[in-house]
């Protein structure tokens, strides 16, 4: 492995994030414990903890929550990893090694929404990114999880939560990285901050384009408001 280029490394990490982004268990759980049901056929037809939650319950629901957000975060840590192992060989600063948690997050996430083993028809990606984004910076993860919790307690609405959690990720990468550990500490360069934020406003047009339909229906006033079956 020395001896592979960067562009060895990033394939390797593009593809092993996507087949465990796709490994859905909200489909999973939901059918081994509801006989079979396959979840992407109740309620909104969205395979995420949101449906989840509403049309089955708890039990699989906490379970799709733990599952997909530990994909998430194995996902992103394997990323960095790999591209860890690729500096020490290749003389690159530590921070590149950040990249691959970034490529990693992303195709999680596609991953999660387009899955391979289940017909490219998964969920939004929500709880894949959140995981992201707390093994990324904790920072970016303390953001994106107050205002989630902040819209929610105020709307009960997931979707807007998501929705604002996600807007709010491109641009704390930005201010966080920029104003603090470029031009404050000088602990990366200013190409880190340009390219990690590109790579937030990849994931974030992702996350918000999925949420297009719930946009229509909060400007509609017709957006359910978070209750659970039981």
């Amino acid at each position: 492995m020395p001896n592979l280029t960067i562009a060895a490394y990033s394939l390797i990490v593009v593809v092993l994030s996507y087949l465990l982004g796709s490994i859905s268990f909200s489909i999973i759980f939901t059918k081994r414990l509801h006989n079979n049901i396959d979840i992407r056929t109740l309620g909104s037809g969205n395979a995420g903890l949101t449906n989840v939650l509403r049309s089955v319950g708890v039990k699989a629901g906490i379970l799709t929550l733990i599952f997909d957000f530990a994909k998430g975060a194995v996902s992103v840590y394997a990323g960095r990893m790999i591209f860890q192992y690729f500096c020490t060989f290749s003389g690159m600063p530590p921070y590149f090694a950040q990249y691959g948690a970034y490529l990693a997050g992303l195709f999680c996430m596609i991953g999660h929404i387009y899955p391979v083993y289940f017909n490219f028809r998964g969920g939004k990606g929500v709880l894949s990114s959140a995981a992201m984004l707390l093994v990324l910076d904790w920072r970016l993860f303390a953001v994106a999880i107050g205002i989630f919790i902040l819209t929610f307690a105020l709307s009960q609405i997931v979707s807007l939560g998501s929705i604002l959690a996600s807007a709010s990720f491109p641009i704390a990468n930005f201010l966080f990285l920029y104003f603090q550990d470029y031009r404050a500490m000088q602990a990366v360069p200013q190409s880190y901050v340009w390219i990690t934020t590109l790579f937030a406003c990849m994931i974030s047009s992702l996350l918000i384009w999925k949420h297009r339909q719930n946009i229509k229906r909060l400007k509609s006033g017709t957006e359910k408001k978070l209750k659970i079956h039981r």
